[in-house]
């Protein structure tokens, strides 16, 4: 969350970024309730310092009449006092609840839009195939070469689920020993992370756990969720935790599985694996100095690109704008990677995001290191896709495949497949 008194001195600046961003957040709502708050504090201070005047001069020799007189104030005084804590303890609720929902501030060179259209291109890479037969999509590839199985997924656990079999396994697999070992040698500890965790985490990351336009599944009665990506619970590792500057920064490597609602989430370009429910991913996160944080960004969106160039994957990269960036982050990038099977002549497909959320999740979750003036600051996080695995696989599939109806294995993966090749078992 960003900072009451920032807000308070940069109130229009909230406003417009709040406009900007297409979300529903009250600023002067949260100037208003802070203000209180000062008054509030100030007055109990006030009301408390009254009281240990008054049992100091209880300790005196007095007249009875006089020592009852202070008896009562002293009744008084504890009573003023609850009444006081009581207005506080509301009115810090009131300004936490509302400061919540206020975004944090988008980079100033972050595109102004709200669809995906407005997103700019930056760059783009890798050359778009050109197929002297008709492509087939990953859906239709998947069930021929026998390697997806959605009908199945959807018998037993419901729509936009499915099976991944025979070498559909060994490319999952593949692909996250691939992403897996460029991290480490870049320094990234690797984790598997629970599936679970806490509400309050979600809500520190800025994800909504509740509420019927939540993406989010709860567990009934636990106080719980199944996690979205591993940005949850590499961001919840550190806690309410002073972290050594001199370990600064961190970059942590999680994967997870990642479970997703997808409410509202149709159309033709959410079928198959794009949009599913429960998919496996790799994360990296980062912790960082407030001054490194924007040239670690950088050096997340640079991994992606190693990532997928060593795939031999064309995609572009955009520099997201402000309506889709969600509120945690300042900035982010997205890599979209071309999908021969997008639509009647394929089309972009995001395929990874990187984002700085600069202090706005530490605030949130109470993530600090101590500078070299002795003082607790918050750090910045960031989080980037490494491999969103059923992503990876519609490229690999779409982008490889032969005439003849097979699939080409990227050289980079053989080694980790044991193969070079799908073909159709028919």
């Amino acid at each position: 969350m960003l900072d009451y008194r920032f807000i308070a001195e940069n109130l229009e600046d909230v406003k417009k970024n709040i406009t900007q961003r297409y979300m529903k957040a009250d600023a002067d709502e949260v100037v208003r309730l802070y203000s209180l708050r000062t008054e509030l504090t100030t007055k109990l201070q006030l009301l408390q310092q009254q009281r240990n005047t008054n049992a100091s001069s209880m300790k005196g020799k007095m007249d009875p009449p006089q020592r009852e007189a202070l008896i009562e104030e002293g009744k008084r005084l504890k009573d003023d006092i609850a009444v006081s804590e009581a207005e506080l303890n509301r009115v810090e609720e009131d300004l936490l609840r509302e400061v919540r929902r206020v975004p944090n501030m988008a980079h100033p060179d972050a595109p102004i839009g709200k669809e995906d259209t407005d997103n700019r291109v930056v760059s783009q890479s890798g050359k778009v195939p050109e197929f002297d037969f008709q492509p087939l999509d990953h859906v239709q590839l998947g069930q021929k070469l026998e390697i997806i199985d959605f009908d199945s997924g959807t018998k037993v656990s419901g729509t936009k689920f499915y099976y991944l079999k025979n070498e559909g396994v060994f490319l999952e697999l593949g692909l996250i020993r691939y992403a897996l070992d460029i991290l480490q040698k870049k320094g990234f500890t690797p984790f598997i992370t629970p599936d679970i965790a806490k509400s309050e985490i979600l809500e520190g990351i800025g994800f909504n756990p509740r509420g019927d336009e939540s993406n989010v599944y709860n567990l009934e009665g636990e106080g719980t969720c199944l996690v979205g990506t591993a940005e949850i619970t590499l961001g919840g590792y550190y806690a309410n935790t002073v972290i050594n500057r001199d370990d600064l920064p961190l970059r942590m490597a999680g994967l997870s599985h990642c479970f997703r609602r997808e409410a509202g989430a149709a159309g033709q370009f959410s079928k198959g694996l794009y949009r599913v429910h429960q998919f496996t991913k790799l994360e990296m996160f980062a912790y960082c100095l407030p001054e490194n944080s924007e040239a670690l960004h950088e050096e997340l969106r640079i991994i992606e690109e190693e990532i997928f160039n060593g795939l031999g994957i064309p995609f572009r990269v955009v520099d997201t704008c402000t309506g889709d960036l969600g509120a945690p982050a300042y900035r982010k990038w997205d890599l979209e990677a071309w999908m021969p099977g997008r639509g009647e002549k394929g089309d972009w497909g995001e395929v990874t995001s990187t984002s700085n959320c600069t202090d706005y999740q530490a605030r949130r979750l109470n993530i600090r290191y101590k500078d070299e003036d002795g003082k607790n600051k918050f750090v910045h996080m960031l989080n980037g896709t490494a491999i969103a695995v059923s992503r990876g696989i519609i490229a690999i599939l779409e982008n490889f495949q032969q005439k003849d109806g097979s699939v080409i294995i990227p050289a980079a993966l053989i080694p980790y497949c044991g193969f070079d090749k799908i073909s159709s078992r028919g």
